[in-house]
């Protein structure tokens, strides 16, 4: 027996359903929830219920949200610790054949958070360990998130032209790294990493700002209006290497739509950084738009974070994860899916890739494990297609390298700018 199969037999459904009932993290989310899902494989179904302020696991197929699967894909996303690919409801739609939803797809955009949490519990009950389940299956660091010693400042730079406000912020002194956000985020995914040992010890600073609309920085469009173009991406960019007014050139790193922008500047202004450090990047990445966080009937402050939280590798510390998660249920209305349409579309270097210098300017690819929206095979084949440029895969990483595991993406990071 496998996937739901093994779950329903003995005392799995049981023990499943004690764990919703005695789940503290439900019970802060469910008030209100009303919706029923069925995860279906070959011979075996398993209806979940939200409603009245509980979580009800029965069996049985009859919901108007239905998940299809074969045995052996439930059984690797049932996992405690699953392969990539198979750890997110969100990842298997994407990347896995044979995965399938039918029926009604809101329901699963307005109870996604509920969804996610509701497996881990299931994972949990398979696992046989003892007890409720932990707050996040994710390792715990177990120390309190460091202090950021960051210098702060606003400035002023010009795109598009006109004069644009953003916030930014350096911590420490030293060779400078300009770390670039992730899409719906802001510079405090910087925090962490820049307060590594080892960074400090490289003889590093960092040095990052947060996008006209994201975190501390001024809107420059109404709200819902954002819109994230190259050049104006670009523009942003450049105009702010120029305004800060570094000593050398800086060191540019990115990951996800920012990892996109540093291979379009190697490709602008290769000259203008010591090195390109490009995360979570290829040429073009279709199927990641999403318009659900501007729905009325969608909480985007609650799916804007479960869409990006499959993403994350599960081997990565619940800390930074649940970090992630917080600041892209902050971000601004409009403000996530302004940037994808950069990110998913509005980017297309198809056929310009091939005509990045590398002796300009060294570049580095480097995709984690988990990342099923740009994935390690597309990152390594757009490498392939730039003479002279480096791609690093990196085991048990998710999306957001420097984000959510900076300890381990840390010892990639210094590896690449040596190299």
């Amino acid at each position: 027996m496998a996937g739901w199969a093994a779950l329903m037999q003995g005392e799995g459904l049981a023990r499943w359903q004690a764990l919703l009932a005695g789940d503290a993290v439900l019970r802060r989310w469910l008030p209100g929830a009303a919706a029923r899902f069925a995860f279906l494989q070959p011979g075996a179904a398993v209806t979940l219920t939200f409603a009245d302020g509980r979580a009800e696991a029965t069996p049985g197929a009859e919901a108007p949200t239905r998940f299809t699967a074969e045995a052996g894909t439930w059984a690797r996303f049932l996992d405690r610790l699953p392969v990539r690919h198979h750890h997110n409801l969100f990842a298997l739609r994407m990347r896995v054949p044979g995965f399938a939803m039918e029926g009604e797809e809101l329901p699963w955009l307005q109870h996604a958070h509920l969804l996610r949490r509701a497996c881990e519990l299931a994972r949990w009950a398979l696992s046989g360990a003892a007890g409720p389940a932990p707050e996040s299956l994710r390792p715990r660091l177990g120390t309190p998130a460091p202090c950021p010693q960051a210098q702060g400042r606003y400035l002023t730079l010009r795109a598009a032209g006109r004069e644009v406000v953003v916030y930014a912020e350096q911590h420490g002194q030293g060779r400078p790294v300009l770390g670039l956000h992730t899409a719906g985020s802001d510079s405090r995914q910087f925090h962490r990493l820049a307060a590594e040992p080892g960074f400090r010890a490289a003889g590093l600073s960092l040095v990052a700002f947060d996008l006209p609309g994201h975190g501390r920085s001024p809107p420059i469009a109404a709200p819902g209006a954002w819109e994230l173009t190259t050049d104006l991406y670009a523009e942003i960019v450049l105009g702010f290497r120029e305004a800060w007014g570094f000593a050398e050139p800086p060191i540019l790193l990115g990951a996800s739509m920012s990892g996109e922008i540093c291979l379009e500047l190697a490709l602008r202004a290769p000259g203008r950084f010591a090195r390109i450090l490009a995360c979570e990047a290829c040429e073009h990445i279709p199927g990641r738009r999403t318009l659900f966080p501007l729905h009325p009937a969608v909480n985007a402050m609650a799916f804007t974070p479960e869409w990006i939280e499959g993403l994350m590798a599960p081997q990565s510390p619940a800390e930074c994860a649940a970090e992630i998660w917080w600041h892209y249920s902050q971000g601004g209305f409009g403000t996530f899916p302004g940037d994808i349409l950069f990110y998913s579309g509005g980017w297309d270097a198809r056929g310009r890739v091939e005509r990045i210098d590398t002796r300009a300017c060294p570049l580095t690819l480097l995709t984690g494990e988990y990342d099923y929206s740009c994935t390690q095979e597309a990152s390594a084949a757009t490498a392939a297609k730039i003479p002279g440029a480096r791609f690093v895969p990196m085991p048990g990483i998710g999306h957001f390298p420097f984000a959510e595991n900076p300890a381990l993406f840390l010892g990639f990071l210094l590896d690449a700018i040596r190299s």
